[in-house]
């Protein structure tokens, strides 16, 4: 005679639906991209800048009271905006680029990436904005080398057009040949000269990095021609 199974208990239950978690998963779900600490030491998830608040949940703005230069401003932000999101603002107030601005709360500096509600900013706050040299000069080193190498790529595109326009003459003389004409030596001389002009005016453009490549490329391709020749 078969013996009825008796009825599982809550506690069965629990121990067939309840394993330990393994460290291995425990780190996965804690990786340091998905989390970050709260000034209270708090663990919490990270917010992403880009996603919306949740509907029916209006974002609250804040008023603050910057101070530059001896003068207050009074600046109204989404209390969920970043600090590098109040430098534009302020931008906007002092002229100073938000590249260029360094701003303290409590007497730190905080980072432009962080966000006022997490790092305790309320309403009617105050904070002190401060002019960065380093970082205005760091800036304009970077931009000076982005302006060069922008000038430095318009004229490799302008050789390469020219050199396009050389070639084509070029192959219009390879074509005369190969039907048994005759070229006329001026010609090919005059040919031969430009391309060598053009490698020259190349060689004298400084470049790096993509630009280089570029300027190289250009090289092969003029040499090519005059090789032609």
């Amino acid at each position: 005679m078969m013996r009825a199974k008796g009825k599982a208990t809550f506690l069965d239950a629990m121990k067939e639906t309840t394993s330990p978690v393994s460290p291995a998963a425990a780190k996965e779900a804690l990786k340091e991209d998905e989390w970050e600490v709260r000034p209270g030491g708090m663990l919490v998830q990270k917010r992403d800048p880009d996603s919306d608040a949740p509907a029916g949940a209006p974002v609250p703005t804040v008023r603050l009271k910057v101070k530059f230069n001896g003068v207050s401003h009074e600046i109204y932000i989404n209390s969920q905006a970043s600090f590098g999101e109040l430098k534009k603002m302020m931008s906007e107030k002092t002229g100073l680029h938000h590249e260029d601005q360094k701003v303290l709360y409590k007497g730190k500096e905080m980072d432009s990436k962080a966000f006022l509600d997490m790092s305790g900013v309320k309403d009617r706050s105050k904070l002190v904005l401060l002019e960065d040299p380093d970082a205005q000069a760091k800036r304009l080193i970077e931009q000076r080398r982005a302006d060069k190498a922008h000038r430095a790529s318009k004229s490799v595109s302008r050789i390469s057009l020219d050199v396009d326009k050389l070639a084509t003459k070029v192959s219009a003389l390879e074509a005369i040949v190969r039907k048994g004409g005759k070229v006329v030596e001026a010609d090919v001389v005059a040919l031969t000269e430009a391309l060598m002009t053009e490698l020259v005016k190349l060689d004298a453009i400084a470049a790096d990095g993509e630009v280089k490549a570029q300027r190289r490329l250009q090289e092969l391709s003029t040499t090519e021609s005059a090789s032609a020749l």
